[in-house]
């Protein structure tokens, strides 16, 4: 499948901006069930630097600063990109030996997954997550059917609902609310399987959404989206992430499935959110998104914008307000 992704964000700033650094998240990644094909990052005004270099998770990160006093700020990314389902693997690996084998011991072996066992800012360790998580760990039960009961359940607890919660709620909260958005439901995931010693990463991404039988598609109705990535010790080496996202009960090796588009994996969401930065200035803000991911060679006319909170502290970091956390 070819799918075009036009992510766009619009700042204006009351009073201006008199410098800024920002970075994005914003390139996809080529991986065994993706391949990018094409790539532009357009920024107005034209920015004094730009540069794009790897992370340490092997996600595309861009850096660009303004020098220039300035009132908005437009950021738009398109992307062409080619997905392949892989269907899903099989796992005999029992969760206990996978936990087991994540435990430090002095000169014992290294495993790059480990890092993805412990707690990071938005995805702490807490006795709640394991309490939630039990349920799923069976005796001898192997890693994909943890995650999987796990994925499921989820899905099926918790109610998605928009502006219930915020960027910066805790998992915690989320999970006692039993309802939040992707970005939540992903965090809460990784806190349940990280808490009980099993390796999991978060996923940005897009996701396309066919339309109801009978309407059209809506251009600007796609949005970001966030799932969590599995380590499976036990598949074949360079290839042992599996892909789950509760918000939707789908799953599948390397993605859930080839209408995903995966941007950037991290820890959380603090990791690879989508534009974040530091500015001089700007006391007051408006953000507009606006997301289109469609079938390549589709009638595209562009993302249409929507409004996002309208302040920020005048100087400082603001994270990128991802409205794109939504999912229909």
């Amino acid at each position: 499948m070819r799918l075009q992704v036009i992510h766009e964000t619009r700042y204006h700033y009351q009073p201006v901006v008199e410098t800024a650094q920002h970075m994005a998240y914003l390139r996809p990644r080529t991986h065994a069930a993706q391949h990018l094909l094409s790539h532009t990052l357009s920024v107005h005004p034209q920015p004094a630097q730009l540069r794009e270099v790897p992370d340490v998770y092997g996600n595309v990160r861009c850096y660009f600063s303004l020098q220039a006093p300035h009132e908005d700020l437009s950021v738009v990314a398109r992307s062409l990109v080619s997905t392949q389902a892989h269907g899903t693997p099989t796992s005999t690996l029992p969760w206990e030996q996978v936990q087991e084998r994540m435990r430090y011991r002095a000169h014992g072996t290294f495993d790059a997954a480990t890092e993805f066992v412990f707690a990071s800012p938005f995805v702490p360790h807490h006795a709640d997550f394991a309490a939630y998580a039990r349920p799923s760990l069976g005796s001898g039960a192997s890693v994909l059917d943890v995650a999987l009961h796990l994925m499921q359940r989820i899905h099926s607890d918790f109610v998605y609902e928009s502006q219930s919660t915020q960027i910066n709620t805790p998992a915690l909260q989320a999970l006692a609310q039993r309802k939040g958005v992707c970005q939540d439901f992903a965090h809460i995931m990784l806190a349940c399987l990280r808490t009980m010693g099993l390796p999991a990463r978060y996923v940005s991404g897009y996701l396309l959404t066919a339309p109801a039988p009978g309407t059209a598609k809506l251009v600007g109705s796609d949005a970001s989206h966030a799932w969590v990535s599995v380590y499976v010790a036990d598949l074949p080496a360079g290839a042992r992430w599996c892909d789950f996202d509760p918000t939707n009960n789908r799953w599948g090796w390397h993605a859930p499935g080839e209408d995903y588009v995966t941007v950037a994996v991290g820890r959380d969401f603090g990791d690879v959110s989508p534009l974040r930065g530091v500015i001089h200035g700007g006391a007051r803000h408006t953000l507009q998104v606006g997301v289109t991911v469609e079938a390549a060679g589709g009638d595209n006319t562009g993302p249409q914008l929507q409004p996002s909170q309208a302040s920020t502290p005048g100087s400082g970091i603001h994270p990128f307000q991802d409205h794109g956390q939504s999912q229909r």
